[in-house]
């Protein structure tokens, strides 16, 4: 006892050293970068996404359902905690009747027994240091499960207002081929041209006709995908994105094309697109922002909670220590007597020991388990550094060479907006043939089309590149993970104590979980622990 009194058994875990990251990340401003990336969804000027994204951070189910895991860890860490405190405390008793050949006797006993194993050799500090990784952890998959949200959410957003404004150029589009066929319908009938031209003129026009409704659908799943984001109905996502300032902007460029519909500007494109406007983002990225993603916490909290495991299997190979003690009365009489207590009370007390010698290699072959399952885990942090840089590395790339895509389908729109313009004016004045008219019109609507899914293609990778730096989760710290009606609900079903008196979500890092102390040397006081929660403790006093 006294050489293995501070002793706490299995290792312990002094966080994982990733793999190496890319030399030709630079090492910026971090404290502007984790700024920006915090709530990086308003660089994008839009209102409207503003409040999707802060209604899916009040509203998704996932992230409920996230936030309902962090109380059920929390609450392990008291089951762990109470263990501490004696293991058994238990107070029975019995009244019978005994038959013993023709004399009836009354029995009566009231005892109370407990039974405390002391924590020799850290089995129960190692659990509770497993338990407090394991609630660090589900904070860590509640931010993980937010940044993939108010990606979504973004994501969703700017395919939504694709769709929508591929819509509108289509819609535009028709309305000019219309024009189109209704100006060759007249030169057919005056016999200046051939029924054929009628006819290809009819048939690019119903071509155009028929992919609108395939626009309309995609509108539909975006705004649909939203809505089971926000935990709302499709109706009242669609009131969301039916915003003023989106419908005054169609009307605006209606109303300044209205008097000459069958000419077109390149330049408007971009002055009355839907689609949020690009912010300018920085090729330069910090090292440190990718090592706070959520999702590489988690695996290091989860490599923490196994590395405590060990420990708890190491335990098995060495005796069991506990004390024990009984107090009770037990007294037996004659049927119809008084029970006397005087003379039947029973005392017993003292320490005991436990130790299974013959283990046959079971224990040392479970400690082996539980450390194949340490490096395991170990592995799995590395392989996620490793996705992580992917992520980031395409998302860049991409962000880089969609930018450039964008200026040459800009600079493609401009040219067929110009040859269209140029083609009609010569048409209607019989300088060129039909075909060289019907020719700039499929080129005209096939570019700006193009250029639509381009525009949301650049905005779709600036989503991309935030949520590979894990951005996003910072900005609901401080807020309650936990909607107020629910946690009325839950504390009259059942007594959660001060469970529930906070439910903020807290700033974690993987550093800060508290290790493994001996009862023997300094004791666990787990209301001074470093807790993002202090959780309350089952045991006895």
């Amino acid at each position: 006892m006294m050489l293995s009194g501070c002793t706490v058994l299995g290792p312990d875990f002094e966080g994982v050293e990733p793999v190496a990251l890319p030399e030709q990340w630079q090492q910026v401003d971090y404290i502007d970068s984790s700024w920006k990336t915090a709530k990086w969804w308003q660089q994008f000027n839009d209102p409207v996404l503003n409040e999707l994204v802060n209604q899916a951070g009040l509203q998704n189910l996932d992230l409920e359902a996230a936030g309902l895991r962090i109380l059920q860890a929390r609450a392990a860490v008291g089951v762990a905690d109470s263990f501490q405190f004696p293991q058994r405390q238990t107070v029975s008793g019995s009244l019978a009747k005994i038959y013993q050949n023709e004399t009836t006797l009354d029995n009566a006993t009231v005892s109370f027994d407990a039974g405390w194993e002391l924590d020799v050799w850290g089995r129960y500090a190692r659990g509770i240091e497993s338990a407090e990784a394991g609630l660090y952890a589900s904070i860590a998959s509640y931010h993980d499960i937010l940044v993939t949200i108010t990606a979504e959410v973004a994501r969703n957003y700017i395919n939504y207002r694709t769709f929508q404004e591929r819509v509108l150029l289509s819609e535009r589009n028709i309305d000019i081929q219309k024009r189109v066929t209704r100006i060759t319908e007249i030169q057919y009938e005056s016999g200046n041209v051939t029924e054929l031209d009628v006819q290809q003129a009819k048939t690019q026009l119903y071509n155009t006709q028929s992919a609108l409704p395939a626009l309309k659908i995609g509108m539909i799943q975006s705004r649909n995908a939203l809505a089971v984001l926000l935990g709302i109905l499709p109706a009242e996502a669609e009131l969301l994105l039916s915003d003023p300032a989106t419908s005054a902007k169609i009307q605006a460029f209606d109303n300044k094309y209205e008097h000459s519909r069958n000419r077109r500007l390149a330049e408007s494109y971009d002055q009355y697109s839907l689609i949020p406007p690009v912010p300018a983002v920085s090729t330069l990225v910090d090292a440190n922002l990718v090592l706070r993603r959520p999702d590489l916490q988690l695996a290091e909290l989860q490599a923490h909670a196994q590395s405590s495991q060990i420990g708890i299997a190491e335990a098995d190979l060495y005796p069991q220590f506990s004390l024990f003690g009984a107090i009770g009365i037990n007294s037996t009489v004659q049927a119809g007597n008084d029970f006397s207590f005087s003379d039947s009370l029973n005392l017993s007390l003292g320490p005991a020991f436990s130790w299974n010698i013959f283990q046959y290699g079971r224990v040392k072959n479970s400690i082996r388990i539980e450390d194949a399952r340490f490096q395991e885990t170990l592995t799995n942090y590395n392989k996620q550094v490793l996705l992580a840089v992917q992520e980031v590395s395409t998302a860049l790339s991409s962000y880089q060479l969609n930018l450039e895509q964008k200026g040459l389908a800009f600079n493609s729109v401009d040219a067929s907006v110009r040859a269209f313009n140029i083609s009609l004016t010569q048409y209607e004045n019989g300088q060129i043939t039909f075909e060289r008219l019907l020719n700039s019109v499929e080129k005209m609507t096939r570019s700006e089309d193009t250029y639509a899914q381009v525009k949301g293609s650049v905005a779709n990778q600036v989503v991309a590149l935030y949520k590979s730096l894990g951005g996003g989760w910072e900005a609901e710290t401080g807020k309650p993970f936990v909607k107020p009606e629910i946690k009325e609900q839950m504390q009259q079903r059942t007594d959660w104590g001060e469970l529930l008196d906070d439910t903020t979500v807290p700033v974690i890092s993987p550093q800060s979980v508290p290790k493994a102390k001996s009862p023997f040397g300094e004791p666990i006081d787990p209301s001074q622990q470093d807790y993002p929660f202090k959780p309350e403790s089952t045991g006895g006093s």
